[in-house]
């Protein structure tokens, strides 16, 4: 199809807009389900330890296929991987909502972790590769970082509402129009990409030995909340996915064809990113789900104004993203602007060490809250861009997968340990005989202090390990595979 530059040129930005719809409706997904996990219990009969198991059964397939799908795209095609996961999303999503049960409700969600897998992996790729020219790219990746950021406050309000205002069915059944318009959008304004083929990289033994130690460590991670980070079944479980990712990392380094380079862990960019991913997702989305419950156990906030009460977040994250992530980022360089965000999400989440058993939202809570969203709005398009500086049309799906990976590995991190030191400490202060909102906000507090530490240490890994101006050029990329 013909089409004039300025024709193209629109084209490519609804192209986006429906990429981050399909990032939205993953995102939204997530944080929505933790809204709604109180209706499911009662609904459907959950135990409490079996209750994690609608949010673990969507992790592990997601965050152990994260890498692999990215590598898929760049092999069968990035649209084909794109459009094949938000229908397998949107169809689970179908199911999850029509559930009667729990066994159902716990497969359906197991298929909808693999085609979020399969839909987000791919989406920073394609938009690195749509976008070329820096100013263009960095504005691009600037929307879809308000989206993946933002999105998990809008979850909680929208959460919160259709939970109130309907049932938790609906959780599921708001993806659908989403996903089904999502799919016409993507097949008719998305540019179709051959890709290289299965032969140019179909590295089985590598894909079963990753896929499988991200998998066992992720189940490891979130069911150390259960059995304790020194318990046999957590030391056992998470030394056979050591084991595995070490087999992994053996393989890339013999095998003719590797699923992952290693040699783009050369690009200081790359590695150095993607270490600081790890570390400011492990405080920052930890922090999201240490925070609600505060407000929720301790200041008796209901779900709506759970929502409402980190909306400056999204409202933050929003206007720096799509207005001025671009413009800081092109003049000042990514790597000044993450650290500037770095600064500010340390000093946001160290007020949040000081929340009082009986807080005043405007005067205890909000700064934190705006420090947070200015930070985040900062962060995370510059931490995109540089883990993506450099990609090209022969990896960039295998590079997007590489962030999306180490993001999911630094929430699932930080919500587990901040999760155990939170609940650790306030059994401690009960033990000692402290009522339960004092004992429950202690243990807030050291959660909160923790958050603050991590984004500190990503904050010092991006003084040292990225460089100003440090970007990876093609031929690297082309010399590592």
């Amino acid at each position: 199809m013909n089409q004039t530059a300025p024709g193209r040129d629109r084209s490519r930005w609804l192209a986006l807009v429906v990429l981050c719809a399909g990032m939205l409706m993953i995102v939204l997904d997530a944080t929505i389900v933790n809204v709604a996990l109180p209706s499911i219990q009662r609904d459907l009969g959950f135990s409490q330890a079996s209750l994690a198991w609608v949010v673990n059964a969507y992790l592990i397939p997601f965050g152990g296929l994260l890498l692999l799908a990215g590598r898929l795209g760049d092999l069968v095609g990035r649209k084909r991987v794109f459009v094949a996961g938000l229908a397998v999303f949107s169809i689970a999503s179908l199911l999850c909502g029509v559930s009667a049960g729990q066994d159902m409700l716990i497969g359906a969600r197991l298929v909808q972790g693999v085609g979020g897998a399969l839909t987000s992996t791919v989406i920073l790729g394609v938009i690195v590769t749509m976008f070329p020219a820096p100013r263009d790219q960095a504005r691009a990746i600037g929307v879809f970082s308000f989206t993946a950021a933002a999105g998990g406050s809008i979850g909680l309000l929208a959460g919160g509402l259709l939970t109130q205002a309907v049932n938790w069915h609906w959780i599921f059944f708001v993806n659908l129009p989403i996903g089904v318009a999502a799919v016409a959008l993507a097949s008719r304004l998305l540019e179709s990409d051959r890709g290289l083929g299965l032969r140019a990289g179909a590295d089985v033994a590598g894909a079963v030995l990753v896929t499988s130690a991200l998998m066992l460590g992720v189940y490891t991670i979130v069911e150390a909340r259960d059995f304790g980070w020194g318990s046999a079944h957590t030391l056992g479980f998470g030394t056979v996915a050591v084991v595995l990712l070490a087999g992994f990392v053996a393989r890339q380094a013999t095998a003719s064809s590797p699923l992952l380079p290693l040699g783009l862990f050369r690009s200081r960019s790359v590695s150095g990113a993607n270490m600081v991913q790890v570390l400011m997702v492990a405080g920052m989305f930890g922090m999201f789900f240490i925070g609600a419950l505060y407000l929720q156990r301790v200041l008796r906030y209901d779900p709506l104004q759970i929502g409402l009460a980190f909306l400056p977040v999204a409202v933050a994250i929003g206007a720096l993203s799509f207005r001025f992530a671009a413009q800081l980022n092109t003049r000042f360089g990514a790597r000044a602007v993450l650290l500037a965000g770095l600064g500010s999400m340390v000093v946001g989440l160290a007020l949040f060490v000081r929340a009082p058993l009986h807080a005043i939202y405007l005067v205890d809570i909000l700064p934190s809250m705006a420090l947070l969203g200015i930070g985040g709005g900062l962060s995370f398009p510059a931490v995109m861009t540089l883990g993506m500086s450099g990609a090209t049309d022969r990896d960039a799906g295998l590079i997007s997968g590489l962030v999306n990976t180490t993001a999911q590995v630094g929430g699932s991190v930080g919500l587990a340990v901040l999760a155990t030191l939170a609940t650790s400490r306030t059994d401690h202060l009960l033990a000692g005989g402290q009522s339960v909102p004092v004992a429950l906000t202690g243990g807030y507090h050291l959660a909160f202090g923790v958050s603050a530490g991590l984004v500190t240490a990503a904050l010092v890994v991006a003084a040292t390990v990225l460089r100003s101006g440090d970007r990876m050029h093609a031929e690297t990329f082309e010399k590592a595979a």
